[in-house]
C-alpha cells in the first residue's frame, strides 16, 4: 500500500497586508502536525497565489488577512482559481474577520474562518476533515 502523502498547504498573505507573525505561527504549527507548508510571503497577488497552488499541487490554500480586505482578496482569489481550473482547491482564511462578513466569505467558497482566538489544533482538525471529506464543507 502506498503511504499517504502529506497534506500540502499554500499559506498566503494577499495584498498590502504585512502582518505576518500569525501566518508564521500557523505555518509552524501545521508543519509540526505533519503538513507540508508552502509559504508565499507577504504582499502577494490573488493570481500569484492561485498559480502557486496549482504549480505546487496544493491540497488547500490558507489565507491570512489582518487589514480588512478579506472580501476583496477572497473574491479575486476565487476568480483566479476559476481561471486556473483549480476552484476545487479549498480555501480557509484566518485573521481579523468581522462576523458580518462570514456569509459573504462562505458564499465565495471559503470552507472555514478562523479568528485570533482559534488554536492550531482547530485549524489542523479542519484541514484534516476537509481532506477526509473530499473537500466537502465541514
Amino acid at each position: 500500500m502506498k503511504p499517504k502523502a502529506r497534506t500540502r498547504v499554500v499559506l498566503a498573505k494577499i495584498g498590502l497586508d504585512g502582518h505576518n507573525r500569525g501566518a508564521y505561527v500557523v505555518a509552524l504549527g501545521l508543519r509540526e502536525a505533519g503538513m507540508e507548508i508552502i509559504y508565499t510571503g507577504i504582499q502577494k497577488t490573488p493570481r500569484g497565489v492561485a498559480l502557486t497552488a496549482v504549480q505546487e499541487g496544493a491540497d488547500i490554500i490558507g489565507v491570512s488577512s489582518m487589514v480588512g480586505a478579506h472580501l476583496t482578496i477572497v473574491k479575486k482569489l476565487h476568480q483566479e482559481l476559476m481561471t486556473a481550473g483549480a476552484v476545487e482547491i479549498p480555501v480557509i482564511i484566518g485573521g481579523i474577520i468581522p462576523e458580518e462578513d462570514y456569509d459573504a466569505l462562505y458564499a465565495l467558497g471559503v470552507k472555514q474562518i478562523f479568528t485570533p482566538g482559534d488554536t492550531i489544533q482547530n485549524i489542523v482538525r479542519c484541514i484534516n476533515a476537509l481532506m477526509e471529506k473530499d473537500n466537502v464543507a465541514i
